[in-house]
C-alpha cells in the first residue's frame, strides 16, 4: 500500500480482528494495512501476500517488529495453495486492497504513471508475464479497443486503439510519455492532456496484470478459506473492480441449485456468506482531503456463514 493506507479505520472495523486469529492481507504493498492488523495480534498470525518483489521487500521490513507476521511473494488468486503450503487450512479474516499501490505509481521505472516518463511496463511482478508494450504489440486493434472500453470505460476507445497500433507499427510507442502523446493525438479536439489518458493507463494496466480475473478468483478463494464467522473486506477503486466484488459476493450469498443434465435439481448448495454492506462504503471527506487515492475507494464486507 501507499504511505497512507486507504480506509484503514474502516477496514479494521469490518475485519473485527481477534488477537488470537489468523488473518490474510492479500495486497501487502508497503505494509501499511498489514502493520495495523499485526499490531492487534497476540498469539495470532498475519500472512501478507504480494506478487510485486519490491512490495514484498518493503512489507517484510515494515513487519520486522511483528514476529507473528510472514510475507509471501505470490498472487492472491492462489491464496488457498499458499495457505496450505504454510500449514493453514482456514483463516479468520481476509483483506483485499485491489488495484495498484501508490508505491508502484510513484516509481517511474515501473511504467504505471502518465505523469512521469518510463518504459511501458506496468507489470505488478516485473519478473513475469508480458509488459504493456508487448501486450499492445501482440493484440489486434479490435481487442485493444475492447479492453479500453471494458476496463477503463474509455468512450473514444476505437480512435485511441487505432492511434496506438499506428504508433506501434511506426516504432514510436516505447514509453509512458509516448502513450500519453498517442492518446492526445487521437483526440486533437481536446485542449491540454485529455482526461482519457488516466483511464487508458488504467485499462492497459488491468489487462497486463489480468486484474479482474485475479480479483474474482481471489474473492472466491477467500470465501473458501474463511472459518464460519470469518470476515472478508475488499476495497476497490473503480467501477470494474467494484462490479466484480459485488457480483461474487452476491452469488456467494445465495443458494446455488446444481442441476442434472435433464434439468432436475441434483442438489442445493447453501449460502456461503452474508453481505454486511448493503451498498459500498466510501472514504470520509477528511480522508479524501488527506489522501487523493481514497476519493474513488469503495469498501464491501461479508461474513462467512457457519460450515456444515
Amino acid at each position: 500500500m501507499s504511505h497512507t493506507s486507504v480506509m484503514a479505520d474502516e477496514a479494521l472495523h469490518w475485519l473485527t480482528i481477534r488477537p488470537e486469529g489468523i488473518y490474510v492481507d492479500c495486497t501487502a504493498g508497503a505494509g501499511g494495512h498489514a502493520a495495523l492488523i499485526a499490531e492487534q495480534l497476540t498469539v495470532g498470525r498475519l500472512i501478507a501476500l504480494d506478487r510485486d518483489p519490491l512490495a514484498v521487500a518493503m512489507a517484510t521490513e515494515r513487519l520486522l517488529p511483528y514476529p507473528q507476521a510472514v510475507v509471501v511473494q505470490t498472487e492472491y488468486a492462489d491464496m488457498a495453495e499458499t495457505l496450505a503450503s504454510l500449514g493453514v487450512s482456514h483463516v479468520d479474516g481476509v483483506f483485499i486492497d485491489a488495484g495498484c499501490s501508490s508505491m508502484q505509481i510513484d516509481t517511474a521505472s515501473r511504467g504505471f504513471s502518465f505523469q512521469a516518463d518510463g518504459p511501458l511496463d506496468m507489470r505488478m511482478n516485473p519478473e513475469a508475464g508480458e509488459s504493456a508494450l508487448e501486450l499492445l504489440q501482440r493484440l489486434p486493434e479490435g481487442e485493444i479497443e475492447a479492453f479500453l472500453r471494458d476496463y477503463g470505460d474509455v468512450g473514444p476507445a476505437g480512435r485511441i486503439a487505432s492511434h496506438l497500433k499506428k504508433r506501434i507499427l511506426a516504432g514510436t510507442l516505447e514509453t509512458t510519455m509516448d502513450l500519453t502523446g498517442a492518446v492526445a493525438e487521437a483526440l486533437p479536439f481536446v485542449s491540454g492532456v485529455p482526461s482519457e489518458v488516466r483511464t487508458v493507463f488504467q485499462a492497459i494496466r488491468i489487462a497486463v496484470n489480468d486484474e479482474l480475473n485475479g480479483l474474482r478468483r481471489g474473492i472466491e478463494s477467500a470465501i473458501e478459506c474463511l472459518v464460519g464467522g470469518g470476515r472478508l473486506v475488499v476495497i476497490s477503486f473503480h467501477s470494474g473492480e467494484d462490479r466484480v466484488v459485488k457480483q461474487v459476493m452476491r452469488d456467494a450469498s445465495r443458494k446455488k441449485r446444481l442441476l442434472h443434465p435433464d434439468g432436475r435439481v441434483r442438489s442445493v448448495e447453501p449460502k456461503r456468506i452474508k453481505v454486511l454492506t448493503s451498498s459500498p462504503i466510501a472514504a470520509s471527506e477528511a480522508e479524501c482531503r488527506e489522501n487523493s487515492r481514497s476519493k474513488s475507494a469503495k469498501l464491501r464486507a461479508a461474513v462467512r456463514l457457519d460450515r456444515d
